[in-house]
């Protein structure tokens, strides 16, 4: 395997804000998994989608929090980054609006930020 084949060097995480629960990280992280372009993407492994614990700027856990991570895998231009956090920006959009019909309460405010783990 060359240098960088297989590893996830950018990615897109997606926070929800402190009124979500563990269902609703789950579920967030089905609705993107079924998306059709991000499905795509990852059955043709260029894309990892799952959750992790939240940490702060140090690696140090925050709370019980938790976060899910679209990661790009191999050495993805930034024009692809840009255009995955757009895709999951939108997907992250449709999940709220989906959540508020189906259930009682407000959903979570969510966050979508690009993050280069290369530097």
């Amino acid at each position: 395997m060359a240098e960088g084949d297989g590893v996830a060097n950018r990615v897109v995480r997606v926070r929800l804000d402190e009124t979500a629960t563990e269902k609703d990280v789950g579920a967030l992280r089905r609705w993107l998994e079924r998306e059709q372009r991000l499905d795509e993407m990852v059955r043709a492994g260029e894309l990892r989608i799952h959750e992790r614990r939240r940490t702060d700027g140090s690696g140090a856990p925050m709370g019980v929090g938790m976060e899910i991570i679209v990661a790009m895998i191999g050495g993805s231009a930034s024009v692809a980054l840009n255009h995955l956090v757009v895709q999951v920006t939108k997907a992250v959009e449709a999940w709220r609006v989906n959540r508020r019909e189906v259930e009682d309460g407000d959903p979570p405010e969510g966050s979508v930020d690009p993050v280069d783990l290369d530097g």
